[in-house]
């Protein structure tokens, strides 16, 4: 069972928001001194996270 086409780019457009959001927390990190990689991991895992609860609910 595939995605239609419109659901596909709303998918899309939920991850990127969910990384922008992220982002902004995962920024503040790197400028207290976290490692990077560790941040954009933190980031990426969260914002799928979002993506997964959000098509549940």
């Amino acid at each position: 069972m595939l995605p239609s086409p419109q659901s596909r780019s709303e998918l899309t457009t939920q991850l990127a928001v969910a990384c922008l959001g992220a982002g902004v927390v995962t920024s503040i990190a790197v400028a207290q001194g976290q490692n990077p990689l560790t941040a954009l991991g933190i980031t990426l895992f969260s914002a799928v996270a979002a993506v997964m609860v959000g098509q549940v609910l």
